[in-house]
């Protein structure tokens, strides 16, 4: 079983990135890049995700605008906030950070970022251009991390059938789009699919982004499937201090939507959670990043 380890590639990618950067900046004379992070709110879980982007920047030699708004922001006025970032010159590419209180129109939003600053790739026009296979499209993050994984891996997608377990618009749609374009055969599977084993079993390759945990066990995959985990779960685990019951405390544990146990035995290669697309998902972020820092030039 070959383990597709998002990690070691985050890594490479970290260190081909940052070559990019210092070998432009040492031939031009031009500002490093920098991308604009726009958040609504303060959850927890968006905070960790931004550290995590702050970090690789720092890893690569790019910069970061950290734009904190009151949950109670009129969409009028985050939308001017982007339209400032728009129009700054040092700012190189934009993301809303997600989710956005509701009652706020996210498409809107996300549809006043320049598309050529959506390093997100979540724009209407970004999203036409994949639709249209035109190689001008920004691929979002998560999407262009699983065909990485499976580039990397050389884990041939041309002609294969591949399932996707999952239909949403930031993983599963974009993601179908993305390897028709690739020539594959693609069949998407979500909550109304019939008998979800007999289609899942069919793949080539099965890419689980339902955001449900273990939902794929031993009977849903087959020997010398490929198998990619997009999914990320937080589920209660029993953590024991020591050996007295009363000293057992609840605490989340990070899952995927397949059942890493059961089916890696089984299948001739799986990413797992953490650890897997996650990892790539923050480093194809800065990738997007970096062409649309050469783009504004």
């Amino acid at each position: 079983m070959i383990l597709l380890d998002g990690k070691k590639l985050r890594d490479l990618t970290a260190d081909r990135l940052k070559n990019e950067v210092v070998t432009a900046m040492a031939e031009s004379a031009i500002s490093k890049p920098q991308l604009a992070i726009l958040q609504v709110g303060d959850l927890a879980e968006s905070n960790s995700y931004i550290n995590q982007k702050k970090l690789f920047a720092e890893k690569i030699g790019a910069s970061v605008i950290h734009e904190v708004y009151p949950t109670k922001i009129s969409e009028e006025d985050l939308i001017a906030e982007i339209v400032k970032m728009n129009r700054n010159d040092q700012v190189h590419g934009i993301i809303v950070q997600l989710p956005i209180p509701e009652g706020l129109n996210k498409q809107r939003i996300i549809d006043t970022i320049d598309p050529i600053k959506d390093v997100d790739g979540l724009t209407a026009k970004n999203v036409k251009r994949l639709l249209a296979g035109d190689e001008q499209a920004v691929i979002p993050g998560t999407v262009f991390g699983v065909l990485s994984l499976l580039k990397h891996y050389e884990i041939p997608i041309d002609g294969k059938k591949i399932t996707i377990v999952g239909r949403s618009m930031l993983v599963g749609k974009p993601l179908a789009a993305a390897l028709l374009n690739e020539n594959a055969t693609v069949t998407i599977c979500h909550r109304h699919t019939e008998n979800l084993a007999e289609a899942t079993k069919q793949a080539d390759i099965l890419i689980v982004a339902a955001g449900s945990p273990h939902l794929i066990t031993k009977n849903h995959v087959r020997e010398s499937q490929v198998v990619v985990d997009v999914g990320i779960n937080f589920v209660d685990k029993t953590v024991r201090l020591a050996l007295k019951p009363e000293n057992e405390i609840p605490k989340k544990h990070m899952v995927g939507d397949a059942d890493f146990e059961a089916v890696k035995d089984i299948v001739s290669a799986i990413s797992p959670v953490p650890g897997g697309v996650g990892p790539m998902t923050v480093a194809s972020l800065f990738h997007n990043l970096i062409q649309a820092w050469k783009a504004q030039w």
